[in-house]
């Protein structure tokens, strides 16, 4: 058998791409699948008047139908099917079964067989491969324009094959061809390189990647973290702890170990500054918002390194500090504002959401919004006026001008069901009576709602919804999981009525303290009763701010 050419050899032929990504012809042919002209189009000619003829078009049911009965069809459904069971062998028969035939494969064909080629099976590991690049190759020779999806599952093959070079050149054959990479685009060689032992490659890919505006999450964190730590790179151990302060907050068991294996080793004993600017450390700390100073390592000798648990007043049961709240900009909170709004029309009836915030300004503001469905539907089963009742006098109780909560409730709970029952039909006209009950309208969703009023009137929130769907995704993982832990309310229900758990009065994201200790939080349960767990690590030399004569800066306390 032939040796098989090096896959990135087409991309050096000159002007391979240009007729592909220029040319109108290419673009149209082979992103509809060139062979299927004859399915997407049909044409008969009649003579008209003008003796002319007439061009006639499928409808849209009509060229689905021809392409599920055609050949390209019938191996498409295959190889989904194969994809879907993950059942690579069987793909491949599929595949060869096809160019016997003279089925003519387009983008969507490769792509679940590359897809079903680069994922793990030890059984068919070697197989895979091997073929995997093959069906690369053919792809290119066959001229169909490849995507995000073909060059990820490519880069994955060449991982697979332990060759992370490969697969960052595939990247950056992907961005020539003006092709935007994702995130998993650039996992295949960031974590061959981490594995490998190759931090410096491992950067570049790093860099490449906050080039192109891609943000690195825990697992890609992690992975540099821990070829930091194993190459010894304290300033890059430095770093990667501050962007998991910034973007994850919270860590996961795995990346607590890799934390610990650092402040654990003879080498980060040997790491920092004895002496160090207070001022600079003051200043950093003030500039930050709290929790941090970016001053690099300070203090010398080894580190105490200890599970531990923070109080309700945070302050760290092993070292005694206490954790401070790191402020929300107001600015910050006023553009999330604005953007939620924006979605919020896009995804609502809009004069249904710009109604809501209208009354919201004539009724506004609140000391606290209710998520009325979630907090009466809390035993899952039956609505409960009675149980929403309890909580909304809690609040009622806490708040500093003693008024109501908002609570919003969707249509179909304020006129039917339960709220007809005439106990809970006086309570309603109350709240009504009182400005402090808002029906969102019949097909809308209640989250926009209650969750534009809170951060609006920067207010408390009182739900148990852990606000993890796709509604909450859309707003992003930098401010919200901020704004979220400041400002949510939790409610405890049980036989004797039930509390109020408050915000914490610290934040839980990983802070470096004025004196170079560190407290690193874990992820934990949506149980608020199961206690946190965070690592704490301190040196028996530090120097603080207190030695030098000055306090750490005054930051939000404990209220």
């Amino acid at each position: 058998m032939a040796r098989l050419a090096h896959p990135l050899s087409i991309f050096t032929q000159p002007h391979y791409w240009r007729p592909l990504l220029c040319c109108h012809y290419f673009k149209r042919t082979l992103t509809a699948g060139t062979n299927f002209s004859s399915l997407t189009t049909l044409a008969r000619t009649d003579k008209s008047q003008e003796g002319g003829t007439t061009t006639v078009k499928l409808s849209i049911k009509a060229r689905r139908k021809a392409f599920y009965e055609s050949p390209e069809g019938v191996l498409l459904r295959k190889l989904n099917q194969c994809s879907n069971e993950g059942d690579v062998v069987q793909a491949l028969c599929h595949y060869d079964e096809a160019r016997k035939l003279g089925v003519v494969l387009n983008l969507d064909h490769y792509n679940n067989l590359l897809y079903l080629c680069s994922i793990e099976n030890a059984d068919v590991a070697q197989m895979g491969l091997k073929r995997g690049f093959e069906i690369f190759q053919q792809m290119l020779n066959d001229r169909v324009q490849p995507n995000e999806a073909t060059f990820t599952n490519a880069a994955r093959l060449a991982a697979a094959k332990e060759d992370p070079d490969m697969a960052f050149e595939l990247l950056k054959q992907m961005k020539n061809v003006a092709i935007a990479p994702r995130l998993r685009s650039y996992e295949p060689a960031l974590f061959g390189f981490c594995k490998r032992g190759d931090a410096e490659k491992a950067y570049l890919v790093d860099a490449d990647m906050i080039e192109s505006g891609i943000v690195a999450e825990e697992p890609e964190l992690s992975a540099l973290l821990e070829v930091s730590v194993k190459t010894k790179k304290e300033d890059r151990v430095y770093e990667i702890l501050h962007r998991l302060r910034a973007t994850v907050r919270q860590v996961s068991e795995s990346t607590s170990l890799i934390v610990q294996d650092w402040f654990n080793s003879e080498y980060a004993a040997k790491i920092g500054k004895e002496k160090w600017d207070v001022n600079k450390v003051r200043e950093g700390i003030l500039q930050g918002g709290g929790g941090w100073h970016g001053q690099g390592w300070l203090g010398s000798g080894r580190w105490k390194m200890v599970e531990t648990q923070v109080n309700e007043d945070g302050v760290c049961v092993s070292c005694g500090e206490k954790l401070v709240s790191i402020d929300i900009d107001p600015k910050e909170t006023e553009t999330f504002a604005a953007s939620l709004s924006k979605l919020a029309c896009q995804k609502e009836a809009k004069e249904n959401f710009v109604h809501f915030q209208k009354w919201l300004e004539r009724h506004g503001p609140f000391d606290a919004v209710v998520d009325g469905a979630n907090v009466g539907l809390s035993n899952g089963h039956n609505f409960s006026f009675s149980r929403l009742n309890t909580v909304v006098k809690q609040l009622r109780q806490i708040s500093p001008s003693k008024r109501l909560p908002l609570i919003i409730l969707h249509a179909s709970r304020v006129y039917g069901g339960p709220a007809q029952n005439p106990k809970n039909r006086r309570l309603i006209e109350n709240w009504k009576k009182n400005g402090a009950l808002y029906a969102t309208p019949q097909g809308s969703n209640d989250d926009w709602y209650w969750l534009y009023a809170a951060v609006s009137c920067k207010c408390l929130l009182l739900t148990n919804d852990e606000m993890r769907d796709h509604l909450f995704q859309l707003l992003g993982s930098s401010f919200f999981p901020r704004w979220k832990e400041k400002h949510q309310v939790r409610a405890l229900t049980s036989t004797s009525g039930g509390s109020l758990i408050m915000p914490p009065c610290y934040s839980i994201v990983i802070q470096e303290s004025a004196n170079g200790s560190w407290h690193v939080p874990t992820v934990t349960s949506d149980d608020p009763e199961i206690p946190r767990k965070w690592l704490c690590a301190t040196r028996s030399k530090n120097n603080s701010l207190h030695r030098y004569g000055h306090p750490p800066p005054s930051l939000t306390d404990c209220t």
